[in-house]
């Protein structure tokens, strides 16, 4: 519980103000439940022109307001003209598969899937959206929600960005998305909080994830991506930063689809940006000379959803 308030109260100290767009919040019933979530909307935006969608997903402890601070997605959405929605969990919580019943929106079985799902109708209703160019990013719990939610909507999600947030363990035997979905990891190898390798979140109790390769793999299976992998090592622009990034990328499949891991060697928990670094207790350090939100927007405008093909099906394992 420390450490997610921590969590919390960090992203809303490191976030920083002023966008050029219009944020506002916006209310909609889901499951008989009111649900919020901030939606950023550039300037230059054109009523007669679909433009992608941008979901941002915060971390426990968190809510969208300090998610858009904290990534500053919006102030690259007022440059690259899309719009941005960033979504409140229950009690600062996303239900993310973990099925950990210590977490309030877990033991209440809360169905953010609909929730999501019903946000994106609603947005769609408002403005005319490319639904070849809905995509989810997301920072631990809300990364770890990424994989979930787009393993159930694949059908609507072109790519998933999860930042420091792996699949959740107990969806391996319903992991079968319907329809392919680019992903895009960024997970430092060093963090403590969300292990690269998998295993134990946070602390006991917490739930369980799987390691980033196994995740990549499992991807790959689903998206029909069978080329083999491909590895460089990123540049370093920060002096006096010598953790390393490696990007392994496995090639297009023949629906369009990619996966990519990017590994901070030495990094820890955190959404490494080139201008602050998110330092959490026993989570290592941030990667400086990368900067995670450009990365992923670079990933998505290279991913729309290209192929309307429905994967082959597969029997619960």
């Amino acid at each position: 519980m420390l450490i997610r308030c921590v969590i919390g109260w960090a992203l809303a100290l490191l976030a920083s103000a002023a966008v050029a767009g219009v944020t506002t919040k916006q209310m909609l019933d889901s499951g008989g439940v009111t649900r919020s979530y901030q939606l950023h909307l550039p300037d230059a935006l054109r009523a007669d022109r679909a433009v992608p969608l941008v979901l941002v997903f915060h971390g426990s402890g968190a809510d969208g307001t300090s998610m858009e601070r904290f990534s500053k997605f919006s102030a690259l959405a007022d440059r690259e003209g899309f719009i941005v929605a960033y979504p409140d969990a229950f009690s600062h919580e996303w239900n993310d598969g973990r099925e950990a019943s210590i977490i309030p929106s877990q033991a209440a079985h809360v169905d953010d899937v609909a929730f999501v799902d019903a946000m994106i109708t609603a947005i769609g209703k408002v403005h005319l959206l490319d639904e070849q160019r809905i995509f989810a990013a997301g920072f631990s719990n809300g990364g770890i929600f990424a994989h979930y939610l787009a393993a159930q909507l694949s059908h609507r999600l072109a790519a998933i960005a999860p930042v420091s947030g792996g699949l959740a363990e107990p969806l391996l035997p319903y992991f079968k998305p319907s329809m392919p979905v680019s992903v895009c990891m960024i997970h430092g190898a060093a963090d403590r909080l969300v292990p690269y390798n998998g295993g134990e979140v946070d602390v006991q109790d917490h739930g369980r994830i799987i390691g980033m390769a196994k995740t990549a793999s499992l991807w790959g299976e689903r998206d029909e991506t069978f080329a083999a992998p491909m590895t460089d090592v990123l540049p370093t622009t920060t002096p006096n930063d010598h953790r390393q990034v490696t990007c392994t990328r496995w090639p297009s499949s023949k629906n369009g689809a990619e996966i990519v891991l990017y590994t901070i060697e030495g990094g820890g928990h955190g959404w490494p940006t080139e201008s602050q670094a998110l330092q959490l207790l026993g989570a290592g350090h941030a990667k400086q000379s990368f900067d995670a939100t450009k990365a992923i927007w670079d990933f998505f405008k290279n991913h729309p959803k290209t192929a309307n093909v429905a994967l082959a099906s597969v029997p619960n394992q």
